[in-house]
């Protein structure tokens, strides 16, 4: 079954919750305002339900699994504020049609690892998005223990999204800004810490970092240069591939092998790549890719 790893498609409940805002995170229209970047106009057709999923048919995708985009923050908002979004989310996305299952999410600033653990027992939730921001360091790898222990019981995997992009003047920046710098930092961070503190807490626990982890694996020489060690593989952390291309997987590839790279496009915020463009991966690749490795990924299936 071919599986896209990451996308993210807001239904109309999380939609009319954003638009009820009248401080950021919120909607205006299709205007999106947040604190850390430049109002941005989403496209309503990237959000339109029927659409969407007329597109994965098109593409032949079994499944498509969909995330709140963590880079909103709502994760972030204190609890009482936090929690009728995120149920807006969860309403609306298990109800989404075929193709499409869903990464549950959870406030990470009041932590309800009861209310994480309903959500993770419903059938189309496939596991637990969480930001990079709230996995900044190892102390708050191990201030989440109580969310990773859940989803490690409920043996449903993490996939470590970027978060929201820091609150400032971005007026003089260009718009790509944010994807560029401080999402790429973050997921560095996040797979730093994950692996100083986090597997050793958590030693069943399969886990997912988007955008090939910013490279962060790429840098294993400077790591060692300044004292650390990459270390043994670890067979449960996984890679997903959106927004690079063969350069980039191709470096990634000679450093952690095939089996732990899943495909994600990010869609609609990047477009899906087939195998044609990978040249010299061959169709083995392709399959571990789309279908394998993410089998692997969402329930320990042997690759």
């Amino acid at each position: 079954m071919r599986t896209d790893c990451h996308q993210h498609l807001w239904p109309p409940s999380l939609l009319a919750a954003l638009r009820a805002r009248r401080t950021p995170p919120r909607l205006d229209g299709w205007t999106l305002h947040l604190p850390g970047e430049a109002p941005c106009a989403l496209d309503p057709t990237a959000h339109d339900v029927a659409a969407r999923a007329a597109a994965e048919a098109a593409d032949g995708t079994g499944r498509a699994l969909v995330s709140l985009s963590s880079p909103l923050g709502l994760e972030h908002l204190p609890g009482e504020e936090a929690q009728p979004l995120l149920d807006a989310w969860h309403e609306g996305a298990v109800e989404l049609p075929e193709p499409f299952r869903v990464w549950a999410a959870a406030g990470v600033t009041d932590l309800d690892p009861g209310g994480l653990a309903k959500t993770l027992r419903h059938e189309r939730v496939v596991g637990l998005q969480l930001p990079a921001t709230a996995l900044a360091d190892p102390r708050a790898v191990e201030r989440l223990a109580p969310l990773l222990a859940e989803c490690e019981l409920a043996d449903k995997p993490v996939l470590v999204h970027p978060g929201p992009a820091p609150a400032g003047d971005h007026a003089a920046l260009p718009p790509w800004w944010p994807a560029l710098v401080p999402y790429v930092q973050q997921l560095h961070a996040a797979w730093l810490a994950w692996h100083v503190a986090g597997r050793a807490r958590h030693p069943r626990l399969r886990t997912a970092f988007v955008a090939l982890a910013g490279l962060a694996p790429l840098h294993h020489e400077r790591l060692a240069a300044r004292g650390g060690a990459l270390g043994p593989l670890d067979p449960l952390v996984h890679y997903e591939s959106s927004s690079y291309g063969p350069r980039a997987i191709d470096a990634l590839v000679r450093v952690v092998g095939v089996d732990p790279l899943v495909l994600g496009t990010d869609r609609p915020y990047a477009q899906p790549f087939e195998a044609a463009d990978l040249p010299g991966f061959g169709a083995a690749f392709a399959h571990a890719l789309t279908t394998t490795n993410p089998a692997h990924l969402l329930d320990g299936s042997p690759r």
